[in-house]
């Protein structure tokens, strides 16, 4: 197939109508880029093979996070001077609700029947985006009088089984060396657990209350979800290599510097912990204090051979997590 020029390229960038997984196909992680993993800072770029890039100069037409936001916000607000009738919800959120133009993620699946003011971001941490921003609250103003149907917020994945804005590994903080013999339980520091659990939820509950302060507010549905039990590496027949991380970046290589080989006590480590995720959630979403907060369930959603990664759906992975959210927000929005 011939290459695409510069200029072609830049133009499908620019133009919002062109899907994101078209121009994706186009991109290569970035060969200067030295934050592999680090998916809040991704670089991507085209590829050489094709599209004709000058040498060097690659880095000019570099995409990531910003651009991927950027053109789906643009596409929210073209939408609605069309006089688009469809329901609108606001998402914040990492990047199982936005994974820049290499998966199609939950947002984009949700997106074919709702229009969605997006301010997600890959990487971010729950921190970032409940304890140090309250840029969900600008979003949920900035849309009120449409109205706005529903709050999708997807936070903590990174502070259990991803990493840090630094690319630092949060699941190496959780884990204890290898006991012989031992179930999964017993590989996990429990106090470090506890402690990650109590202020997850205080971000959570903390993040409703200033929701519900919100005039308007309220009443709206909020969707929370804890995730999927997802699959370390360096199982049998794993063949998953992503090119903007290693095959083991998350999961497989603090569960390997900690001793810890065997697949199935890998993979039962990984699913206590989201477990304990779901279990902080139900809590908050089982406050009597906390109406109107549904927690969707995404466990067994993604199968075996629909993760793209350690922690992230293939496009089909995703889609089957988006219907578990479409399926409660049918029922709550009606």
């Amino acid at each position: 197939m011939a290459r695409i020029s510069a200029d072609e390229f830049r133009a499908m960038v620019n133009d919002v109508s062109v899907p994101d997984r078209e121009i994706g196909e186009l991109l290569i992680r970035s060969p200067d880029d030295d934050n592999r993993g680090k998916l809040r800072d991704i670089t991507l770029v085209p590829d050489p093979a094709k599209v004709e890039v000058e040498p060097g100069k690659e880095n000019a037409l570099a995409i990531g996070n910003g651009i991927s936001r950027s053109r789906r916000q643009r596409r929210f607000r073209l939408a609605l001077d069309a006089g688009d009738t469809r329901p609108v919800l606001v998402s914040e959120g990492d990047s199982w609700f936005q994974f820049p133009f290499l998966i199609e993620d939950v947002i984009d699946h949700l997106g074919s029947d709702h229009l969605i003011w997006s301010m997600d971001a890959a990487g971010d941490t729950a921190e970032n985006m409940l304890g140090l921003s309250s840029e969900y609250i600008d979003g949920l103003r900035r849309w009120k009088d449409l109205p706005v149907r529903a709050f999708l917020l997807s936070a903590a994945g990174n502070d259990v089984i991803g990493a840090d804005a630094a690319g630092v590994s949060m699941l190496s903080r959780l884990l204890r060396n290898h006991q012989p013999g031992q179930p999964a339980r017993a590989h996990i520091d429990e106090a470090m657990l506890a402690s990650v659990m109590g202020d997850l939820e205080s971000l959570y509950r903390d993040t409703i209350d200033k929701v519900r302060a919100e005039p308007g507010f309220a009443e709206l549905p909020i969707l929370i979800h804890g995730y999927d039990h997802a699959l370390p590496s360096d199982f049998p027949g794993d063949r998953r290599n992503p090119i903007y991380a290693d095959r083991d970046q998350w999961l497989g290589a603090p569960l390997h510097a900690c001793g810890i080989e065997e697949p199935e006590l890998r993979e039962a480590i990984i699913g206590e912990l989201i477990d304990e995720l779901y279990g902080m959630l139900q809590r908050v979403a089982g406050d009597p204090d906390q109406t109107k907060v549904y927690l969707v369930d995404a466990r067994g959603a993604i199968d075996r051979d629909q993760w793209n990664d350690e922690i992230h759906g293939t496009d089909d992975g995703f889609a089957a997590v988006a219907a578990r959210f479409r399926n409660v927000l049918r029922s709550v929005t009606t």
